[in-house]
């Protein structure tokens, strides 16, 4: 017998109310699947900037059903609230908050990095990795970057980072513009990101820079881990990725005269290689299949009582390296 098909999705936040990482996700998510023409609501804690336009924008309303085919959840708290709801499937974007530990109601994972699958399986929790989603129709190069470097865009969220980046800007003579997401929300940050040529941040900031085509340098100082990056990562890009260009793979301190050497690594053929990058592993219209795709699995493989042919169903998703490493979590 067939699984039922997937009609109406309840997208769930723990917060709605200013911008980050997990709320243009959310956003980001929600507006594929509105494009591809599925009843979507939305459900949060805590309403506010980002809500307000997934209404205005999407005309996407708040939970209004008793049940959802499938509910696409970030946080544990949301999952101990929707659970009941309807099939869950939990995306775990880091290994440190306690919002994103994974909750074990919760009928699937999706891990955004490496380093979060890794964490999810010690805790006994299988999971898929797909990276974080780019809408790249959004997310694009709208002009080119300079053949020899003129101007730096910082997205840190750090007033110490911003300031040391300022000052090295000032000292090599580079236009310098910042996006502090405290001191004002900048919804169109891909206009400034296109008005750039290389981008400083980490995570997401990161990965919407290289939607845009622009050389990426992971750094920033943030008020709850010490100054630590990755730097120019053009040639160590999928090891950076597996701590989500987090900077904490290399969890280097820069001093000044070091990362003026990372700025100085800056090449306009790296835009392309970048933009690449990002339709391979960060596009929203392939990563939603994924999310799809991963349910049908999960429901074909109940109905599958050999050990072999759930095997069979996991690996046709996951590939055999995967597979083998969810099977071995199994059996402990």
């Amino acid at each position: 017998m067939p699984s039922k098909p997937t009609k109406k999705i309840l997208v769930a936040n723990n917060s709605l109310k200013i911008l980050g990482g997990t709320e243009t996700f959310t956003y980001t998510i929600i507006e594929e699947l509105r494009r591809r023409g599925y009843f979507v609501e939305y459900f949060t804690f805590f309403k506010g900037l980002v809500s307000d336009k997934i209404e205005s924008d999407l005309g996407v309303g708040f939970m209004s059903l008793n049940k959802y085919d499938l509910i696409l959840a970030n946080h544990k708290t949301t999952v101990d609230k929707l659970y009941k709801k309807g099939f869950v499937i939990q995306t775990c974007h880091g290994i440190y908050p306690s919002l994103e530990q994974p909750n074990p109601k919760a009928n699937g994972f999706v891990s955004i990095s490496q380093e979060v699958q890794d964490h999810l399986g010690k805790l006994g929790f299988p999971s898929i990795l797909v990276h974080n989603s780019i809408n790249l129709e959004r997310f694009k190069p709208k002009k080119n970057i300079n053949r020899k470097l003129k101007s730096v865009l910082s997205m840190c969220h750090s007033e110490k980072a911003n300031l040391f980046i300022e000052d090295i800007c000032e000292k090599l003579n580079l236009k310098y513009t910042e996006a502090y997401k405290y001191n004002s929300s900048i919804w169109d940050i891909e206009n400034k990101i296109n008005n750039s040529d290389l981008v400083v941040g980490l995570g997401r900031s990161a990965y919407e820079a290289m939607a845009c085509g622009r050389p990426v340098l992971v750094y920033d100082d943030r008020k709850y881990f010490k100054s630590c990056g990755d730097g120019y990562i053009r040639d160590i890009l999928g090891l950076s990725l597996k701590k989500n260009c987090s900077g904490r793979y290399f969890n280097k301190k820069f001093d000044e005269l070091q990362l003026i050497e990372e700025l100085r690594k800056y090449n306009y053929d790296d835009s392309a290689f970048f933009r690449e990058f990002a339709k391979l592993e960060l596009d929203v219209r392939k990563n939603i299949d994924f999310y799809l795709e991963y349910k049908s699995h999960i429901n074909q493989g109940r109905r599958y009582k050999r050990k072999e042919n759930i095997k069979f169903f996991i690996n046709r998703l996951l590939g055999d390296k995967f597979s083998k490493k969810i099977f071995t979590l199994i059996k402990k």
